[in-house]
């Protein structure tokens, strides 16, 4: 049984840069990083790291799947999103996220940043501008042009202090 296991979905790259920051923040070698997308069986381990991008505010369900088939673990979730990850928005998330994960396991906490987006959606906002809605519009254009810079080099320190802080969490925890 591995001490530590990070699993990843990744569409454009942004979780899976976070995924590689949480495995080499994790301690010794017993330990292993897996793409969902080359998943054949999930490893034994005491802890899990999952991760995801955010669509339509939650996961997908390769993702879900994986939460409903571990039992007796302690599990950590990460995603990335194109939206500021602000307090409310990552409530919502994880509250989407971790009904899937039961109850036998314990939940330890979510990390959470903002990621860039495919231009097809900068593209698809420019499209959608009209005289009515031009201010709703330059606010998203504005947060898509945010996410371009993320995950940034302060995100990716604060995905390494996550684990110091799940790590800890793991610790406390009574089986």
């Amino acid at each position: 049984m591995l001490d530590y296991v990070v699993l990843y979905c990744s569409e454009t790259g942004n979780t899976k840069q976070v995924a590689y920051q949480i495995f080499s923040a994790l301690p010794g070698q017993n330990k292993d990083i897996l793409d969902f997308g080359e998943l054949d069986g999930i490893p034994e381990a005491a802890l899990y790291f999952v991760g995801f991008f955010v669509n339509k505010g939650s996961c997908s369900v390769p993702v879900i799947r994986c939460l409903e088939h571990l039992g007796g673990k302690q599990i950590a979730l990460f995603a990335t999103c194109g939206s500021k990850p602000v307090p409310e928005y990552k409530k919502k998330i994880e509250s989407q996220v971790t009904v899937f994960i039961e109850s036998d396991n314990a939940y330890l906490g979510m990390f959470l940043c903002q990621g860039k987006m495919p231009i097809q959606i900068r593209h698809k906002y420019e499209r959608l501008r009209t005289s009515e809605n031009w201010q709703q519009v330059e606010r998203q254009l504005s947060n898509f042009d945010e996410a371009m810079l993320h995950p940034s080099e302060q995100d990716l320190e604060e995905a390494r202090r996550f684990v110091g802080a799940m790590l800890e969490k793991q610790r406390q925890v009574k089986w």
